[in-house]
């Protein structure tokens, strides 16, 4: 970690943990898959750059606890808080969206394993949650971090995760929703390792093993959505700090 007084000003680390990651992940797409990502693999190249520059940049500003890299308790603290909405989301999945019959889990199950947790999961969180949320903290305090990491994590998931199948209100919403109740976790715990496991293994649950139907209808989608939003609303306000002692910066 670099001494504080050897580090850019608040307001330019805030601007540079978005812009240089955003840039890196542009630049990459541009060189590498010629545009916009549309498959798997193009998107991993995209999120893996944004990853990398965003794990680069935060060890370097802020050493592995400031980017959130934390073991012992605060990871138990992070991986039981991500898990209520891990089990709220998988059975609200299992009720509103059916399930493929003749399929029960995905042939690529090991590659798309390795994929949630390297690509959507760590290399997201560790840019939105490890870096940018720093960032956010020295400039304005942990709680607008903890809201503003979660809106951009909202953000990148609504527009490259395999799970987006939709667009419109209600699934913006919801992965928003999400984002934030990852970042109050942030706040809460001080690590987002066990949210990295969590959200690798609920994507994995809800969307690969049990597959759903080829297409699911708009409708239910939209449901399982709201559905969502209305749980993760109800932690989001269990979690939400009370008294400086709750941060974990």
């Amino acid at each position: 970690m670099q001494d504080e007084k050897a580090l850019p000003a608040p307001i330019h680390r805030v601007l540079l943990s978005f812009a240089l990651p955003v840039a890196g992940a542009i630049v990459t797409a541009v060189l590498l898959v010629e545009g916009v990502p549309v498959t798997p693999a193009g998107k991993a190249v995209v999120l893996g750059a944004l990853g990398i520059v965003g794990w680069l940049m935060g060890v370097r500003w802020y050493g592995l606890g400031g980017t959130g890299i934390r073991g012992g308790r605060p990871l138990y603290a992070s991986i039981g808080f991500a898990a209520l909405g891990w089990v709220v989301f998988f059975a609200a999945r299992l009720y509103w969206v059916g399930s493929n019959e003749d399929v029960v889990v995905s042939r690529n199950f090991g590659q798309m394993a390795l994929y949630l947790t390297l690509f959507e999961a760590f290399s997201v969180q560790v840019w939105a949650f490890g870096l940018f949320f720093r960032s956010v903290a020295d400039w304005r305090g942990p709680l607008a971090a903890a809201l503003s990491s979660g809106l951009l994590f909202g953000l990148v998931a609504s527009q490259l995760f395999e799970e987006a199948f939709i667009t419109g209100p209600s699934s913006l919403l919801y992965f928003m929703a999400w984002g934030v109740f990852y970042g109050l976790i942030r706040l809460r715990t001080g690590s987002i390792l066990g949210a990295v496991i969590v959200q690798a293994m609920q994507s994995l649950t809800a969307w690969h093993i049990l597959l759903p139907e080829p297409e699911p209808a708009i409708a239910e989608l939209q449901n399982l959505y709201l559905a969502a939003v209305t749980f993760y609303a109800i932690f989001i306000w269990r979690l939400w700090p009370t008294e400086e002692g709750d941060y974990r910066v």
